[in-house]
Parts: C-alpha cells; structure tokens; sequence
C-alpha cells in the first residue's frame, strides 16, 4: 500500500487525508477552520497538526509516507510550491512558500495545485474520468472552477491557471464576475446565481411551489430547494435550471469544439442536480457543435463527491515523485 497526504486549504476550511494511491481508498480525513486572520504562519502550523493528527490515528510513521500534495482556491507557483494570489484568504497569501514551510514542518516532498485542477486530477484517475484520454471537469458550487484532461496529461498552463472552464465568457453584456470580467459561467450557473435567479422571479410574483418548500421565508432559498421544486414538477424551478445548464451548454459546446474532449464531468454541490443540468447542456451542446462526432462524447456527474480532491492531490504527488 502507497500512502500520500492530500490536503486542501480553503477560505472556510482545511480538510487533509491519508490516501492509498493504489485504489484510491481514502484511509482517514478529516477537517478543521481555517482560520485565514491567524495569518498564513499559524495557518500552516495547523495544518501540520491535523496531518501529524491523521498520521497518529492511523499509526503510521513518516517514513511510510510518500509524499504531501497541497491545493488552494488561486494562483500558485507550481515550481517552488508557493502561493502568488488567494483571494478567499486573509492577506491574499501573496508569495508564501507553503511546499517549503510544509516540508519543514512534516519531512514530506511536497506538490501543489489550484483546488479544482486536483478535483478534476482525482475524478480523471479515480472517478468519473477513468477510461478516456481526454475529458473536461466543472466543479459548481459557490463559484464553477474546471480542468482539462488532454492526451492523457492535466492542462495546467502558466502557473497552474490553464483550465478555468467557469471563467469563460457566454454572454458579451452579462453580469460583472468576481475574476473582474463580464458575462462568465460563474455569474449564471454558480449556486449563489440559480438561487438569486430564483429570488428575482418570486420577487417578480411568478408562480411556483419553492415558497412552499421554503415557509415564504427566501432566507431559505437555496439551490438544493430549486432543485427539488423542480424535481415536482414547478414550471418556474425547472426554468431557473434550464437557464443555469444553457449557459453551462454554451461553454461547454466552446470546450467541445476547440478542445474535443471525450467525456464531460459534472461535480460539485450543484452538480448533484444531475439530469436538471443535464439535459439542458445536451440540448444546447447538440443545437451548437457540429465539427466533431457528438455521439462519441460522454456526459455524466462525478462520482468521487467532497473526496474527489483529496484523492486528486495524492495521486498527483505520487505522479511527481516515482
């Protein structure tokens, strides 16, 4: 059994596990706050603690160890392991050598990589992905990140950065996006956009069954509850899911005809919406892409769930040193 840490930094919480990189079995993990305002010192500090924590659960001694793969939510230096840019966290964590603090700390070679580039490592190696040489990855939740495998290599680009499928543009005059342009994925199909589209039409007075499910509380409203609305039936609910995957369909129909992937994977806490986005992705995917056999493409949703970057972050570093 070869076993490597996986662990990923993010602006709520660090969640870290131990992974047998033959099966892809996650032998322990476990998570704590993040605590950003301690600063990135103490932050890495704890880090070390929850891995040395996981290590002592299981008894397993350093030396079994393979190696440290580390993900965050931004821009990171893949030669030097050290972050350039984490919006979600305190002092943005502008040119902090995390592989080297954490290899201090634990004695582990480390690895790094963008929190939804190991998401897709994991579900291509592990997941949703295996079988194909090629396959596209978006991850929608509170935003929708993305990675590209291609011929059989993770796409990673300057820095880590190729691959941000959620930040696409799909509509020239849309919505101002977090990342600072106008009109990509994210402002349309993240979970915080189907629930305040949801919001606007029963501000606008339209008819649907959400208010029920909600106690006519908005409070309440999330994407899970749009989700089931429209699961009954609600004209309304299945309206804001079919805008939500139309927007997904047009990017993914740019992914399709520029890249030519074999198989696209769904995850993330939206992604469990399944067919809801679905099958609005196929139909516009089918309306748009015509320079390449459409029927040889597979569309389906992740199959790894919240340990699909854990398993990511393993197998990756387990790549980087054999």
């Amino acid at each position: 059994m070869k076993i490597y840490v996986g662990c990923d930094i993010g602006g709520t919480n660090i969640k870290a596990g131990l992974v047998d990189v033959d099966t892809g079995s996650v032998l322990i993990s476990k998570s704590i706050p993040t605590l950003s305002r301690q600063g990135p010192e103490e932050v890495m500090k704890r880090m070390a603690e929850l891995i040395s924590a996981l290590m002592d659960e299981r008894q397993i001694d350093q030396k079994e160890i393979g190696g440290l793969g580390i993900s965050a939510p931004g821009v990171i230096d893949l030669e030097t392991n050290t972050t350039l840019f984490l919006p979600n966290l305190y002092t943005e964590w502008r040119n902090i050598p995390v592989g080297e603090r954490m290899k201090s700390y634990l004695g582990l070679d480390v690895a790094m990589l963008n929190d939804v580039r190991a998401i897709t490592y994991g579900e291509w190696v592990f997941g949703a992905g295996q079988g194909v040489d090629s396959m596209a990855c978006f991850a929608i939740g509170t935003g929708v990140g993305g990675g590209l495998i291609v011929n059989n290599q993770l796409v990673l680009g300057f820095d880590g950065t190729a691959g941000e499928l959620g930040h696409q543009t799909v509509d020239l005059n849309g919505p101002l996006c977090g990342c600072g342009n106008r009109g990509c994925i994210e402002v349309f199909a993240s979970g915080p956009a189907i629930a305040a589209e949801a919001g606007r039409g029963i501000r606008q007075g339209w008819s649907t069954k959400i208010m029920d499910l909600i106690d006519n509380d908005l409070n309440k409203l999330t994407p899970k509850v749009v989700a089931d609305a429209a699961n009954m039936g609600d004209a309304f609910a299945l309206e804001v899911w079919n805008r939500a995957g139309t927007y997904l369909g047009v990017g993914i129909a740019n992914i399709l005809t520029c890249v030519g992937v074999k198989r696209i994977v769904i995850g993330g806490g939206v992604g469990k919406a399944g067919d809801l986005l679905l099958n609005p992705i196929k139909k516009v995917v089918k309306e748009r892409v015509h320079l390449m056999p459409l029927e040889k493409v597979d569309f389906v949703t992740a199959k790894l769930g919240n340990d699909a970057g854990t398993v990511g972050l393993a197998a990756w570093v387990a790549r980087q040193h054999t």
